[in-house]
């Protein structure tokens, strides 16, 4: 049943109801603002196109979202159509009629959401005087040179005109709902409040303006949030006039939320006002029919890694590819924000530790971070080259060797062995290992990249020296570029690539959401994350044992840099102590938790931050019980009965322990009861609690 339904009904779990009789509910329109609505750009793409789905079923064909327009995206994303709602028909006829280009449709994606999408150079003409307008109504100046400042003021005025003259039909009745996402939006709803238009609006920061960038300068952020001077560090990076708009929108919408708690916290001290709800990011959730297909993808995908690698360390092949571990990091290259550079400080201690063990586990780590480069180097393409001639020749000889065996068993005799291959094929095998001759290191990074002497990454393999060299246990590649299917190097794509893998590592500093490992659990693939993610301390929450699920979680907050670098290294040592058993547990366990990421149950956030709105907005036309944001108390992972795969209890002293241990450790484990009983607990009724704190800082905090 939609929402816009559900509101007349009686008053359930803090649903608002509608008195006025005379106003039909199923009127309520929602509409979602984002500069990144069919324009990918950062994740507010993907929260906006998974979410799309579940709040489409909710709203129906009252869902609209609005966004720029740009030709280049809208040919493969939008199918256009004519509005079937008559009051935004002639609201975007209005501004038609007065120079502006709007163009109305459906989204490609999943929900299909109808899209409305403004011109923005259409509008350009306009820029002066809306400059002007808005900083009669705020006092915030944009400089002329900032071009996306400019793009959000032209977009933001472009938004308010439309919702006004979609207001005027509806004779001041509570017909709007309006979210905006991030500061390029924020324009919109400052003009929509200072003209008083009876809209509901809701403010979402998916990571502060400011934040972002001190995190960036290396600055101890968490252990001084609150001793900035929030003016005089906006100033000082020339943001200051977003960083107002950022401020103006917070302040002005009837509901504010962020996307964790850890936000949450920040924007009480960088925006001076602490969120109304928190809503997590979720993902839509697509599971298989055949309970473990997804550990046969995983096999797959491993498999089309194991031939790159083949590939790339030919001539320096002298390690078992069925111990070998794939780890990876992927996201923008901001080498300190991400995690890059404690993620390769501890590879290089878990080097040492292997080496000094003397274990035959081998560890690829690929960081799968964009850079400017110009274009694949020789030695990489070279590599892949090698390995298809290779693989030619062992099939022309297995061709000819399989027609000799078959002509002498039709004989009925049992060949030669000495005599069945020829000088010919000797020779040819022969050539075929000189070429495998290399006298240089498996290459570093797959790409030429430009002003790889100033490269924070190559820099730091440099000093710890990961080489690539035969007696290293990690090995290391750089692949500055996102993945493609059609890459002649890797030809995968980033989603086949992650299941390829068998951990990823993202140890991050300053990471308001996390896709990344959210991304990772969906695809039951073990994950390493911090307690400064918003992913991280959502899992702390809602899993009493992460790690037995394959969500490490690293703690940044309090502890040093080297601590937290050694419990990082734990981590991944212990990780490469399991066998391949406990492995294939842990995937298990923790694809299990893609439940509590699916936006069916994360939705009800965003549900109940648009039923605040309406409650604030209209209190004489929707009330709502006086109740706080949604919480899953009872919505919590136990910890499993076997916990063999969870190095951080089941540590060694090395890495040598006793078979009959594991033995018994995995008589422990019965994969069907523990899963129907995580089934029971993701069913589990949320509660209705208060919302949740943000943790105080405690003296003694690191930065790191």
């Amino acid at each position: 049943m939609p929402l816009a339904r559900s509101l007349s009904m009686t008053s359930l779990n803090g649903l608002p109801q509608c008195e006025d009789e005379d106003l039909p509910v199923e009127d309520l329109l929602l509409f979602e603002i984002s500069w990144e609505v069919t324009n990918k750009v950062g994740g507010i793409y993907t929260v906006i196109q998974t979410k799309a789905k579940t709040t489409a079923d909710e709203w129906g064909e009252n869902y609209f979202l609005i966004g720029p327009y740009f030709e280049q995206n809208v040919k493969t994303q939008v199918e256009f159509s004519e509005p079937p709602n008559p009051a935004v028909k002639k609201a975007m006829d209005t501004m038609k009629s007065q120079g502006c280009q709007v163009y109305f449709g459906r989204w490609l994606i999943e929900g299909s959401p109808y899209v409305l999408l403004f011109d923005i150079g259409s509008a350009a003409w306009n820029l002066d005087k809306w400059k002007g307008e808005f900083w009669e109504v705020s006092n915030i100046g944009i400089p002329f040179h900032d071009r996306e400042a400019n793009d959000a003021v032209i977009f933001g005025s472009l938004t308010a005109w439309f919702l006004k003259e979609l207001s005027c039909q509806f004779d001041d009745k509570p017909n709007i709902i309006a979210h905006f996402h991030e500061w390029q939006a924020g324009v919109g709803l400052i003009l929509s409040r200072s003209q008083k238009l009876p809209v509901a609006t809701i403010f979402t920061t998916h990571a502060t303006l400011l934040g972002r960038y001190l995190c960036a300068a290396s600055i101890d952020f968490y252990n001084n949030l609150d001793q900035f001077d929030i003016d005089k560090e906006a100033g000082e990076r020339q943001i200051y006039h977003r960083y107002c708009m950022e401020r103006a929108s917070v302040h002005c919408a009837h509901v504010f939320t962020t996307v964790s708690q850890i936000t949450a916290t920040e924007a009480e001290h960088m925006l001076k006002k602490s969120p109304d709800v928190v809503t997590p990011n979720g993902l839509n959730i697509k599971k298989f029919s055949a309970m473990h297909e997804f550990q046969n993808l995983h096999s797959m995908y491993k498999a089309r890694i194991q031939e790159f690698i083949r590939g790339h360390f030919y001539g320096h092949l002298d390690f078992d590819l069925d111990k070998t571990l794939f780890f990876f990091i992927a996201g923008r290259y901001e080498f300190s924000n991400k995690g890059a550079d404690m993620f390769l400080e501890a590879l290089s201690r878990l080097n040492f530790l292997l080496r000094v063990h003397k274990t035959d586990v081998t560890v690829i780590v690929f960081f799968i971070m964009p850079a400017k480069t110009n274009n694949f180097n020789v030695e990489t393409l070279k590599g892949q080259a090698v390995r298809k001639q290779l693989w030619d020749t062992a099939q022309s000889v297995k061709e000819k060797f399989g027609r000799k065996l078959y002509n002498s068993l039709l004989k009925g005799e049992i060949p030669d062995l000495n005599k069945i291959l020829d000088r010919d094929d000797i020779s040819i095998m022969k050539r075929a290992i000189f070429t495998t001759q290399r006298h240089t290191l498996p290459p570093v990074t797959t790409h030429n990249m430009i002003d790889d002497s100033n490269d924070p990454i190559l820099n730091t393999i440099r000093r710890i020296g990961l080489f690539n060299n035969r007696t290293d246990r990690v090995k290391v590649i750089l692949h500055p570029e996102f993945l493609s299917s059609t890459s002649p190097l890797l030809p995968l794509d980033y989603e086949e690539f992650v299941r390829g893998c068998h951990l990823g590592v993202f140890p991050s500093y300053y990471e308001p959401w996390g896709y990344t490992p959210a991304e990772c659990t969906v695809m039951g693939i073990p994950s390493v994350t911090t307690n400064l993610s918003g992913f991280g301390c959502f899992m702390q929450e809602h899993v009493a044992d992460p790690a037995a699920y394959g969500i490490y979680i690293v703690d940044r907050r309090f502890r040093s840099p080297d601590e937290s670098c050694n419990q990082l290294t734990q981590f991944l040592y212990g990780f490469c102590q399991q066998n391949r058993r406990q492995r294939i547990i842990q995937r298990n366990r923790t694809e299990r938790l893609s439940d509590l990421l699916d936006w069916k149950y994360l939705g009800r956030y965003y549900m109940h931050a648009r039923h605040l709105a309406l409650s604030r907005t209209f209190p004489v036309k929707f009330e709502m019980e006086p109740s706080a944001p949604p919480k899953t108390e009872g919505f919590r992972f136990p910890r499993p009965s076997s916990v063999p795969p969870s190095p951080s209890v089941s540590q060694h002293s090395s890495p040598h322990h006793s078979e009959a241990e594991d033995e018994d450790e995995d008589e422990r484990y019965d994969e069907d009861e523990e899963a129907e009983r995580d089934r029971q607990n993701i069913k589990s009724p949320f509660s209705i609690g208060a919302l949740p704190q943000g943790k105080k800082k405690q003296h003694g905090e690191y930065r790191n």
